[in-house]
């Protein structure tokens, strides 16, 4: 099987996160960058699948500027097998132009299945993975947490939903976008990271079409009040209902 993994680098979810002087992003110059949580879950089932299917391919195809090859390179040291790059000025484009630009090396490459993310950490916007779907006209399956290899050439994703979970099965070319899975994502190991840096990762200009959406301005949530000790015990209840009632107006 031929397999794409879409992934993007985020902010680690520790940094200390500033708004830039434009008042519309972030200041990047302190941040200290990871992969996408959700989509390392992705790309620990697309290896999972590749090593149940015997021969394939796992490509990691990521959007970005140039220093973001080496959150690629621990894609590539955990097993894919090459990366592309598309190089954009930063990561925060909107989620059509971002889809719009995949969608295109996507159709290229004639995939078997592509694996997103449900959503990345920074944005949450939940739009890339089922914007390039209906794009490119392939079935998506959303909020998985595995895929395993079914019959008739079908892979057969689990996926979460209220109450439970759902098994569907599905004919290439698909896609899936992933939740946490069951699959812990696995560690760079030393000789994993030797061999990645060996590995082919091709870099070209991401094709960007006009961006749809735009970001007027951007803040912080104000900063929480500090808490407060009314007192200990059952001599306390009563000030706590007033403050309850009086202040917070809860009761």
């Amino acid at each position: 099987m031929k397999l794409a993994v879409c992934v993007k680098r985020v902010p680690d979810t520790a940094t200390d996160i500033k708004i830039a002087p434009d008042k519309k992003s972030i200041d990047t110059s302190s941040v200290n960058y990871i992969l996408n949580p959700y989509d390392e879950y992705s790309l620990e089932s697309a290896l999972r699948l590749r090593e149940a299917t015997g021969p394939g391919e796992v490509v990691v195809v990521s959007i970005g500027p140039p220093d973001t090859t080496k959150e690629i390179r621990t894609a590539l040291a955990m097993g894919a097998d090459r990366a592309i790059l598309l190089r954009a000025p930063h990561t925060g484009l909107d989620s059509y132009s971002t889809a719009a630009a995949l969608a295109g090396v996507l159709k290229e490459l004639a995939f078997d299945v592509v694996f997103f993310g449900a959503r990345a950490v920074d944005t949450d916007n939940f739009q890339v993975g089922p914007m390039v779907s209906e794009m490119l006209r392939f079935p998506l399956v959303t909020e998985v947490v595995e895929v395993v290899a079914g019959d008739g050439g079908k892979i057969l994703a689990t996926r979460e939903q209220d109450g439970g979970q759902a098994k569907i099965a599905v004919s290439p070319p698909c896609g899936v976008t992933f939740h946490k899975g069951v699959h812990d994502p696995r560690l760079a190991t030393l000789p994993g990271i030797m061999k990645a840096k060996k590995k082919p990762l091709e870099e070209r200009e991401a094709a960007l079409p006009p961006p749809r959406v735009e970001v007027l301005s951007m803040e912080l949530p104000p900063k929480r009040p500090p808490g407060r000790i009314v007192g200990q015990g059952p001599d306390a209840v009563p000030e706590l209902l007033r403050l309850l009632r009086e202040e917070a107006k809860v009761l």
